[in-house]
């Protein structure tokens, strides 16, 4: 096995990890790792990246977004609520670099709208 795959391979337990902690704590985003794990798993071996597709993280996080059809209310909130959280941190931290906040600003601005109108909503699977 090259070292390109096992990097992609350590890479992807790392996020699948950050991801699977973001599903418990509310300030790590759980999306944005598992979309990563998935990358990494992909790239590194065809066996990892079809247990990871398997699993209820990815099936419940990932798998409509993934396919196209768009994510559950639910979902989005958590990702926007998440996404709000960390950015409100960095934004109180930045109090003397005003052109800090202003991106921050711009990039939360940009990252709500997107996930209101750019990623459609669909009903929650019971």
């Amino acid at each position: 096995m090259d070292m390109k795959k096992i990097f992609y391979m350590i890479g992807g337990c790392i996020s699948l990890g950050l991801g699977t902690l973001g599903a418990v704590l509310p300030l790590l985003p759980v999306v944005p790792f598992l979309l990563l794990a998935a990358i990494c798993f992909a790239r590194s071996s065809r066996r990892l990246h079809s247990w990871f597709l398997g699993t209820s993280l990815y099936k419940k996080n990932l798998e409509t977004y993934v396919a196209g059809k768009g994510m559950t209310r639910q979902t989005k909130i958590r990702i926007m609520v998440t996404v709000t959280l960390l950015m409100a941190v960095g934004f109180a931290m930045m109090h003397q670099v005003a052109v800090g906040r202003i991106v921050l600003i711009g990039v939360w601005v940009f990252h709500v709208l997107y996930f209101l109108f750019g990623v459609k909503t669909i009903p929650a699977q019971k």
